[in-house]
């Protein structure tokens, strides 16, 4: 037996406790991969993925001809963009500003009240939304009750990318701001010290300690997060939306679900929007990435 397998053979139940992760990934992620040759294909039911007719790229120049995809892309863009611009930056901006509540308890208190929102499902926080801000919603009386003329919030395009971004801060921002708390509870407290007996003051320390000590973290995340830009936040806006807002906040995933379920768009086509949105993910990932190291970060590969 070479070294490999006796290194294997003395770690055998780590191995076996790590199979059924091993087998999900395998199962769920890797072997339904096979379904992207449906992009290059014109499906029959009947005769399955591998036998139904290759028609090229065929799939591909529908989809660019339809504009209502491109409005649909546009839109990802301009949402995902902002995501990084404001929601972003806000859960550092928490867990610094956590980070320094110097009682303890004080400071369980803000994780928890920050974090909680983020259990919340997405089906809730709409209803709650719509009770608010609907025309007839407890913000348009308040409104009404002055004597102005009343909003309407959830069907103004122009609002609704602004409502996006303030819901999900408040719903996520929390959750987020974690793992920067967990890389500040991993500084060493020598290092405020030396800083407290240089002169530092509470911001200065801040800056020259907190800061430099989760950038890198930071880095990670921010490449994470611009990889999934062509995401855009599926159950957010489909929960959110209506037809009033589709010129600013249809994104690619409900372009995708109303196509499919509601005009009868082939599988091909679908599948081909998919891939297309999975191959700009990654060159935003890989982008990122080369940004960050030529930056002076570590990167992920």
């Amino acid at each position: 037996m070479n070294v490999l397998g006796k290194e294997m053979y003395k770690h055998r139940f780590l191995y076996i406790l790590l199979l059924p992760t091993l087998l999900f990934y395998v199962l769920f992620q890797y072997v339904p991969m096979y379904g992207v040759l449906l992009a290059f294909k014109e499906y029959h039911i009947r005769e399955g993925i591998m036998s139904s007719p290759w028609v090229g790229l065929a799939n591909f120049r529908e989809l660019v001809n339809q504009s209502d995809f491109w409005q649909a892309f546009t839109n990802t863009i301009i949402i995902s963009c902002g995501r990084i611009l404001f929601e972003f930056p806000t859960a550092i901006i928490l867990a610094l500003l956590i980070n320094e509540v110097t009682k303890e308890r004080f400071k369980k208190f803000y994780q928890t009240v920050y974090t909680f929102p983020h259990f919340i499902s997405w089906v809730i926080i709409s209803g709650i939304m719509f009770n608010f801000l609907s025309e007839s919603g407890v913000l348009n009386q308040i409104i009404a009750s002055f004597g102005f003329d009343k909003q309407t919030f959830m069907t103004d395009p122009g609002l609704f990318r602004p409502i996006l971004f303030l819901s999900s801060m408040w719903k996520e921002i929390g959750w987020s701001a974690i793992i920067y708390l967990a890389a500040i509870a991993g500084i060493n407290p020598e290092l405020y010290e030396a800083a407290r007996i240089d002169g530092a003051n509470r911001f200065q320390q801040l800056m020259a300690v907190t800061w430099p000590s989760i950038r890198g973290t930071a880095a990670i995340l921010l490449i994470l997060a611009v990889g999934n830009a062509m995401n855009g936040g599926f159950e957010q806006v489909f929960n959110l939306y209506n037809p009033g807002v589709y010129e600013t906040g249809d994104i690619i995933d409900t372009y995708l679900y109303r196509s499919a379920f509601g005009d009868g768009l082939s599988f091909g086509v679908t599948t081909a929007v998919g891939l297309f949105k999975a191959v700009l993910n990654f060159v935003l990932l890989y982008s990122a990435n080369f940004m960050v190291k030529r930056l002076g970060g570590e990167g992920l590969v």
